[in-house]
């Protein structure tokens, strides 16, 4: 199902800016900084110096570590470099400072944690973006992995610009923003400056999953979290740390999972039923369960088979959440064959259901 018309009243329509917390960022400098990141990243590092681009730090197992947002950047004293942006939060990952100098050996690089410089905003409905955020064309892979066909002629799609990047993750996100700490960014003047929590609910309508609560380290695998479809793995480049399962996923595997956006409602009013949202839905914590039940009894009167597994609610605000959900299960959802719950910590069930956000991929009919 689409955009539920219920969720169209959260969407905020005039150009808005807000900050992001809880994030990190690490300095790598260096004649040979270009040649690390692309032996660790799952994307290319752009031939061009001054390039930016979305991308993951994977587990040798090709689970995911980080989420990463990586600027060009260039010192004050004018030596090329990259601004690795990520998700500070504690996790089960390794810290990552540790984790990169391990991979250092020989090669001319230096690290340095450099968070306490810069603060992160996000950006987004300026009518400026229109003229570089269109719609996308798909390369499908018989997996079911999807990636964005960028126009090779055309400019750098994630941007260039000093400290800003373009978020080409899902058309509508906006643009990235490092800003010297303490300091607000030059949309302030012309954007309405919001919380943080408006910045999560935008990207919640999205269907864009990021940083520990959404893309779990060492659980969640890429795909599932559908960095394909947002532009941050590159299935051709040479050898990465995860790169193995992957690139096998890829070519010979089938994806049986994807994060969608969810709606909370009461477990016995269909959301079609709804008028409107209830505000008051709790948050539930992430990584509840969702629970696929079966519809006792076809129209045939036959039992519904018990669907096997469980998905998973990562973020949530206002009534509206990201799930990491079987895609089996959500067809049978939609066919009315079965529904999503989720049970909080009081012992309340809530229903969930999915939507397909308006700039989901369709494969064209063969």
């Amino acid at each position: 199902m689409p955009l539920p018309p219920a969720l169209r009243a959260l969407v905020r329509n005039t150009p808005t800016v807000a900050p992001v917390p809880h994030r990190a960022v690490i300095l790598i400098t260096g004649s040979q900084a270009a040649e690390f990141l692309n032996g660790l990243t799952a994307a290319s590092v752009p031939g061009h110096p001054k390039s930016h681009f979305y991308s993951a730090f994977l587990h040798p197992q090709g689970r995911v570590l980080h989420d990463i947002f990586i600027y060009a950047h260039t010192t004050p004293t004018g030596r090329p470099g990259y601004l690795v942006e990520y998700d500070a939060r504690p996790s089960e990952a390794p810290p990552i400072l540790p984790m990169l100098k391990r991979y250092v050996l020989r090669s001319k690089v230096k690290l340095q944690d450099v968070t306490e410089e810069y603060d992160v905003w996000q950006a987004w409905g300026s009518e400026d973006e229109t003229s570089w955020d269109t719609a996308r064309q798909w390369d499908f892979a018989r997996s079911g992995v999807i990636e964005p066909l960028w126009d090779k002629d055309g400019e750098w799609p994630w941007g260039s610009a000093p400290e800003t990047l373009r978020d080409r993750r899902v058309v509508g996100m906006g643009h990235r923003l490092l800003v010297r700490k303490g300091e607000r960014p030059q949309e302030a003047s012309t954007h309405d400056v919001t919380a943080p929590e408006d910045y999560l609910l935008h990207r919640i309508l999205h269907g864009v999953p990021e940083g520990v609560d959404d893309i779990p380290p060492l659980q969640a695998f890429p795909m599932d979290s559908n960095m394909d479809i947002m532009g941050g793995l590159d299935f051709r480049k040479g050898c990465y740390v995860g790169q193995e399962l992957t690139v096998r996923t890829y070519h010979t595997g089938q994806l049986r999972k994807r994060i969608l956006p969810v709606v909370l409602h009461n477990a016995d009013t269909p959301l079609t039923a709804s008028a409107m949202l209830l505000v008051d839905t709790p948050t539930l914590a992430p990584q509840t369960d969702i629970r696929a039940q079966a519809l006792q009894s076809g129209d045939d009167g036959t039992p519904r088979t018990r669907p096997r597994g469980t998905g998973k609610l990562l973020s949530s605000i206002r009534g509206v959440g990201l799930g990491l959900l079987r895609l089996e299960q959500v067809e049978a959802v939609e066919q009315g064959r079965a529904k999503f719950v989720s049970v909080n910590a009081q012992g309340q069930e809530w229903g969930i259901t999915p939507y397909w956000p308006e700039w989901w991929p369709e494969r064209p009919e063969e």
